[in-house]
């Protein structure tokens, strides 16, 4: 399978889904490259307790607001895969799956996208393919002597799996609290930071998280000042299985240890943890391994860009990898937005070069 257009998208998640819309709003011909084999993206391999920390009326992808889950104020993980699976076909996207890109390579007048099932010309492509293929876990010392099992969050499926063990649970972030709230239903746990967690006000969710990244990203457009934004509010949304795990008196974290041995896990004091199990909640890296061709990343992992374009190659866009490509643009609604602005500025981009070829 291979094809020339004006448009190659590479993901075929939320992001992805969102530029498809507006590709197709805008009259472009387009393409969508999903390695999934089957509609949802990352949604399709999150653990199974996994909720939206917004209502489905405040989680929407850009012309089709998500319809409610009956007797849910935030939706689950099924439900937001549902959503997707449905979305692609409402507006008869054109999504190929599953197929592998291996690389984006520069070109005379495009950008070739080789797979492994044929290569792709195309004048823009669109990188949509998030983080969830990209797991970090950060060395330390002792990991190869732990005979005990250790998995990132990417691998976390449910609690059953732990039962009647010791956990220790790594991370500061959502995924570690929400982890940490209900395996410790089930096993004995033990939260490490490498900082003290910071918890949002209890009435924080999505719609408030989104409203304060808006003022924050519009106040430094508009040059009036670069407010802290989310940042300010914390870093964990307490959601109703986070807030049961305080109520347990299970939400406490150490310091982060230093050392893992064969049977658990010791700090520079001496003192000792004995786990059966460590889960690393340490967030992940941008899934780019397919762009390094083209010779953009930095040594952070991230590529240059002003807005949602690569600064050292125009003809390539990123959308859905964080704040750094814009707005909430991990999120289902911020996705919307940071999509449409970018479809915009490529249907734009792609005029110019049609007058100026003539």
């Amino acid at each position: 399978m291979a094809g020339n257009c004006d448009v190659v998208v590479i993901g075929g998640g939320q992001a992805g889904l969102a530029a498809g819309y507006f590709l197709r709003r805008a009259g472009l011909e387009f393409a969508i490259l999903d390695a999934q084999s089957e509609p949802g993206g990352a949604w399709r391999h999150m653990w199974q307790s996994l909720r939206l920390f917004s209502p489905a009326e405040h989680s929407p992808l850009p012309g089709w607001p998500m319809p409610r889950q009956p007797g849910v104020d935030y939706p689950g993980r099924e439900h937001v895969v549902e959503y997707l699976t449905r979305y692609e076909q409402r507006y008869a996207l054109p999504v190929h799956r599953p197929v592998h890109v291996t690389g984006v390579h520069h070109a005379d007048d495009h950008l070739a996208v080789h797979t492994d099932q044929g290569e792709w010309q195309a004048r823009v492509v669109i990188s949509a393919t998030g983080t969830w293929r990209a797991p970090y876990i950060p060395s330390c010392s002792g990991q190869d002597e732990f005979t005990g099992r250790q998995l990132h969050t990417v691998s976390y499926r449910g609690p059953e799996h732990f039962r009647g063990q010791r956990v220790v649970i790594v991370g500061g972030g959502n995924s570690a609290a929400q982890i940490l709230a209900e395996v410790s239903t089930v096993a004995d746990t033990l939260w490490v930071t490498h900082r003290p967690p910071r918890f949002m006000p209890d009435d924080v969710d999505g719609r408030v998280l989104f409203d304060v990244a808006s003022r924050r990203e519009a106040a430094r457009r508009a040059g009036t000042g670069d407010p802290d934004g989310v940042a300010a509010l914390g870093d964990i949304v307490m959601t109703d299985s986070v807030l049961d795990a305080r109520e347990r008196g299970v939400l406490h974290a150490q310091p982060m240890f230093t050392h893992l041995t064969r049977d658990g896990v010791t700090w520079s004091d001496g003192s000792e943890y004995p786990a059966d199990d460590v889960i690393w909640c340490t967030g992940f890296r941008p899934a780019l391994r397919h762009l390094r061709p083209l010779g953009l990343r930095r040594h952070n992992g991230t590529i240059p860009t002003d807005g949602t374009r690569a600064v050292q190659e125009p003809r390539l866009y990123l959308l859905g990898y964080g704040d750094w490509t814009g707005t909430a643009s991990a999120t289902l609604i911020g996705a919307g937005r940071t999509a449409k602005h970018a479809i915009t500025d490529i249907t734009q981009q792609l005029s110019a070069s049609r007058v100026a070829s003539f």
